[in-house]
Formats: C-alpha cells, structure tokens, sequence
C-alpha cells in the first residue's frame, strides 16, 4: 500500500504533507514530455515518495511506472512548497505538496503509458503547449523558460 494512503488510515482527512517529484524530460528537438492524466488534462510525469526513497528515485520511480522511459542525469530545477501548494482532494482530504523538479534530456526505452494513470504521453515544444495544463504544472515549466 502506498505510504500516505497507510497514513490517511490514521489521520483522516486531516491535512498531510506529501513530498514528491516530477521530470520535465526534453527529446533532441527540445521539445517536453506531457501526460495526459484525464482527457484534456496534462501534467508532468512524476509522482509521490514512497519510506525510504529520495526525491530523485522518486522522480526516477515515477517515470519508468508512467512512460516507461528509464532516466539518465537529472539536474533539479526548484522545490516547491508552502500555502500556494495547499489542495483539498474531492473526498475531503487535505494536503500540502512539496514537490522537487527535476529536467533531463537522458533517457531511454520507448514511450509506453501506463494505462491506469496515462491516457496519452505526447512532446509539445514549449512555445505551443496545451490549454489544459493543470497550473501548478504550468509554474513549474513556465519557470524553467523564464
């Protein structure tokens, strides 16, 4: 079971911080690797850190499970954190993110999305990304061109 649904057991719906990490992974082109998570909405493959990993195996984790893509350096671009990174889930749960974001330009294997959280993984250069990037993802990029 995954680390903060054990830790829901005992706290509810009472607020959690939740660390994480997402890639923005770049092809020769220079163009970034979009999820697309629910129909017309995009994101970042990454996800949250499971006992005893660091941020980058949890960003190296995420990756292989999501794309299938097996990465090579990563440099860390920021850690974002504190009260704009505050959610309330649908079911009530609450939390706040802490998320490290890394940028690569290594990585091999073949884009293959995973069917329980992908819908469609596609490269956008990132002059004509889509509208439905979720915003705290848009932050994270728009710094990274910024």
């Amino acid at each position: 079971m995954e680390y903060y649904k054990q830790l829901r057991q005992y706290v509810g719906h009472d607020p959690l911080i939740l660390p994480g990490a997402v890639v923005l992974i770049f092809n020769d082109k220079k163009e970034l690797l979009l999820q697309e998570r629910e129909r017309g909405v995009f994101g970042l493959p990454g996800g949250l850190m499971e006992l005893g990993e660091s941020l980058e195996d949890t960003a190296r984790r995420e990756v292989l499970e999501e794309t299938g893509l097996r990465l090579g350096r990563l440099t860390l671009c920021n850690v974002y954190s504190g009260p704009d990174y505050y959610s309330e889930n649908p079911n009530g749960d609450k939390f706040y993110s802490v998320t490290a974001v890394y940028k690569t330009y290594e990585y091999t294997g073949n884009i293959t999305p995973d069917e329980n959280e992908t819908i469609s993984l596609q490269f956008f250069s990132p002059e004509h990304l889509p509208d439905g990037i979720l915003t705290s993802y848009r932050k994270f990029i728009e710094d990274e061109f910024l």
